[in-house]
């Protein structure tokens, strides 16, 4: 079990769950930028529940590895997601939160493939 694993899964864990948080209440700091870069209300619960699965995985694979893993490629893939739709909609100013939580989640990944 890695000590470093555990405090970035259980970090990034907090992070997701505040983030799910948010969307699933509408906090208007969350729906305003969401509502600039073009996404409808409908996907706020969809993407809440992957947030939250992603750190429920994180923290599972704190005692079944491979469930980290399979967490850390889904979140790594929703923040690729997240950056390329900032992008897309040029919101460059919106780019560093899911850019720097996609490079935690590939340090989580990363933690949990060398210690499977």
């Amino acid at each position: 079990m890695s000590i470093a694993y555990i405090a970035v899964a259980s970090l990034i864990a907090l992070v997701l769950l505040a983030s799910g948080r948010a969307k699933l209440v509408k906090d208007e700091k969350i729906t305003e930028g969401m509502h600039k870069i073009g996404v409808p209300d409908s996907w706020f619960p969809r993407l809440s529940a992957l947030e939250i699965a992603a750190a429920l995985g994180l923290v599972a694979g704190i005692f079944y590895r491979p469930l980290g893993v399979a967490a850390g490629i889904g979140m790594v893939a929703y923040f690729v997601g997240a950056v390329l739709t900032h992008l897309r909609a040029k919101d460059t100013a919106g780019v560093p939160l899911p850019a720097t939580l996609l490079v935690a989640g590939a340090a989580a990944l990363a933690l949990g493939v060398a210690t499977v």
